[in-house]
């Protein structure tokens, strides 16, 4: 039986441009959510976003290259180039047995938007030859595997709210089963624009609140919708005997995924919830998670009212007596609900917790909804307690649901 284990950790999110930022804030509570800057929302229903801040691409491309990247692409290879640092796996791998698992739930909206309308105006000749390029949803695979002479296996899923963990947990499963011994896996996204704003606004999927600090508040009676966010998370995932062997740093084991489908319906959860439980339940069997386990779930916890009381329901179902012990937290509460990086973000999230024996506080909320009657971790910091074993979920459109589960690296 082939072992998996994080040895690397890349994050650029609404609360900071590395790990450790994202990590001291999202524990201090710190809001990443507020009034949008890029743009005039004036004739727009939405005025909040969770917005990246002060990146700089030029500390991870070229800036020759940057004209050539979509934003997604670069909030991808600055994640990216961070968890291949922090693991040091470079130099120690076989290239035909290194892999890139990323994906991204819409891709280079930005780009295809900014060359659509250059094409009406101009015509043809106004269509930069970067356009597909910078568009396609792979590509942030494929630069990071260009970058890496990862010429082992790469897959760039699309699985809407549920990519992230979807690439991640899919890598994992392609080292345990011997595809490869070391994956880069993640999620990226950088769509925070008007057409997108209306899009998601006209469905009735996002918050209408103008207070940043109460717009996404998962689990609240008060909740309206959830909050548009950004950023990329990458995780190293590595065969337990590879990592050894180079004498790599290990964050935490990677023990459980669960892949399901609720089939039924395109927008909305699947009300008795039995997708989103049978990933879970899949994940902790896998996982062979003890009922005297302490456990900690990052709630996919989106601030609206079909996800979190279907979610509530989902962790009952799975879980039994144990859920009512669980600690259960949404840190997009303090992101937003970043589409197609959140499950690798909140992958992150999980092992951080299991490693640190902080669980990060899901803020803002104050009221909690009658149907949502598990231990939220409601606050305005992180709760300290020993985490035995920590699972994220995740739910996307078209009814795909992950979870992905981890817990203390031991001998």
């Amino acid at each position: 039986m082939r072992r998996v284990v994080v040895t690397g950790l890349g994050a650029i999110t609404p609360v900071g441009n590395n790990i450790e930022e994202t990590w001291n804030n999202m524990c201090d509570g710190v809001c990443g959510i507020d009034t949008i800057s890029r743009f005039d929302t004036s004739d727009l229903p939405v005025h909040v976003a969770g917005q990246v801040k002060d990146f700089d691409p030029v500390k991870y491309i070229e800036k020759r290259e940057v004209r050539k990247t979509d934003l997604y692409c670069q909030y991808a290879l600055g994640a990216a180039a961070q968890a291949v640092e922090d693991s040091g796996v470079l130099g120690t791998v076989d290239e035909t047995r290194f892999g890139v698992y990323v994906g991204a739930g819409i891709g280079g909206l930005i780009t295809f938007v900014e060359n659509t309308e250059n094409f009406l105006k101009g015509g043809s000749r106004k269509v930069s030859p970067h356009f597909i390029p910078k568009m396609i949803g792979n590509i942030a695979a494929g630069r990071i595997a260009i970058e890496y002479k990862a010429k082992g296996p790469s897959l760039a899923p699309v699985s809407a709210c549920a990519t992230g963990a979807n690439a991640v947990g899919e890598a994992f499963h392609a080292i345990k089963d011997g595809y490869a011994d070391v994956i880069i896996a993640g999620g990226a996204e950088a769509v925070i624009h008007p057409l997108t704003i209306a899009g998601f606004a006209n469905c009735k999927a996002l918050s209408t609140t103008k207070d940043p600090k109460r717009a996404s508040i998962p689990f609240d009676v008060d909740r309206n919708g959830f909050v548009m966010g950004e950023g990329a998370g990458m995780l190293v995932l590595e065969e337990l005997e590879h990592a050894k062997a180079r004498g790599a740093k290990i964050y935490a084991e990677f023990i459980g995924y669960g892949n399901t489908c609720d089939a039924y319906h395109v927008t909305a959860p699947d009300p008795e919830a039995d997708g989103l439980a049978n990933a879970i339940k899949l994940a902790f069997e896998e996982g062979n998670v003890s009922e005297n386990d302490s456990i900690y779930i990052n709630a996919h916890g989106t601030s609206t009212h079909m996800n979190d009381v279907t979610e509530t329901m989902a962790i009952k179902k799975a879980l039994g007596e144990q859920a009512k012990k669980a600690a259960i937290s949404s840190t997009k509460s303090m992101t937003g609900h970043m589409l197609g990086a959140t499950g690798a973000v909140e992958a992150i999230v999980a092992v951080l917790a299991v490693k640190e024996g902080k669980i990060p506080p899901t803020i803002g909320t104050t009221n909690v909804d009658p149907e949502c009657d598990l231990d939220y971790t409601i606050g305005s910091k992180a709760v300290e307690k020993k985490i035995d074993v920590a699972a994220s979920t995740n739910l996307g459109f078209g009814g795909h649901d992950a979870c992905v589960l981890f817990k203390a690296y031991k001998e």
